[in-house]
């Protein structure tokens, strides 16, 4: 298995929950009205495996003040706007809670044959916009179809990943998990892909997800904060949490959203000519008596 790529601070106390002060802000140069999507906002949430998201205060930033939101059909939040021409500011602030617990392990759990499964998590067995599984299935099946149980299957897919692919960037928005395997280079978006695409394979249903990863009782990582991208599988009735990327539990995940690839979750759409000029992101442990009203960790800005 992979090395961790971080090395406890300090030891983590998993008997209270963890608040994060977390949140965005990017900006665009549009030439003209623009139609715009985001999948930005985490919501509310009460896991079956225990994992609870608790949003505490939350604030708009920019041009999300008074936007219009819907709920897409994976349950995600979904903010809709027409972005102004000139300079366009968007973002969001929150303070949210979670569980401490680094992600669980569950090594011995079995594999549920394709008939066994809900009828809700069939479609995700299938190829999708950035999933190309149907291309990795001679691949997957060499390496992994030996393994037995669901979950052994799934950690031996992370950790072919993490110890075969090197993280940086190389791909682009319109790269395929099929493209990224083959190019030994990937960002947390392509190991999130790649780890789906397997699955699926596989005959293991396996989703996306983004969100926040705060450095939660790690070292810090000094290299400025993003939107990061896992996947879930679906083992022995639940979907269960694995991340390619950083091989390892960590503690403090917020989640965005959820859906077949990141063309159901991207955190930006644009109907037309909205070019990012600038993008900053915080994820941070933050104490019971931060507000947002209270200044920001000088780490953020």
């Amino acid at each position: 298995m992979a090395q961790p790529d971080a090395t406890p601070a300090h030891t983590p106390d998993f008997d209270r929950p963890v608040r994060i002060r977390a949140g965005f802000q990017l900006t665009f140069d549009v030439p003209y009205p623009t139609p715009m999507l985001f999948v930005v906002q985490p919501r509310d949430r009460l896991e079956p495996t225990g994992t609870r998201q608790r949003i505490i205060d939350q604030r708009p930033l920019g041009a999300a003040q008074g936007i219009h939101t819907y709920t897409d059909t994976h349950g995600n939040t979904v903010w809709r706007t027409v972005a102004q021409p000139g300079t366009f500011t968007i973002g969001h602030d929150l303070i949210a809670e979670t569980t401490r617990n680094p992600d669980p392990a569950h090594p011995t759990l079995p594999k549920t044959p394709v008939e066994g499964l809900p009828d809700e998590t069939i479609t995700y067995l299938l190829p999708s916009r950035y999933v190309d599984s149907d291309l990795v299935s001679a691949d997957a099946w060499e390496r992994f179809g030996h393994i037995q149980g669901g979950w052994a299957q799934v950690q031996a897919i992370s950790d072919y990943l993490n110890d075969t692919c090197t993280y940086g960037y190389g791909s682009t928005s319109a790269t395929t998990a099929f493209q990224a395997l083959g190019s030994g280079r990937a960002v947390c978006r392509d190991f999130a892909h790649m780890g789906v695409a397997f699955c699926r394979a596989l005959n293991i249903p396996a989703r996306y997800v983004c969100g926040y990863l705060p450095d939660i009782d790690i070292t810090p990582d000094p290299v400025p904060m993003d939107f990061h991208a896992w996947f879930e599988a679906f083992i022995d009735g639940q979907w269960r949490t694995f991340d390619a990327r950083h091989n390892r539990p960590r503690a403090g995940r917020l989640i965005i959203a959820q859906g077949r690839d990141a063309s159901d979750v991207a955190f930006t759409t644009s109907f037309g000519s909205a070019r990012l000029t600038h993008m900053k992101v915080w994820a941070d442990e933050t104490t019971p008596d931060t507000t947002l009203d209270t200044p920001p960790n000088p780490r953020i800005f």
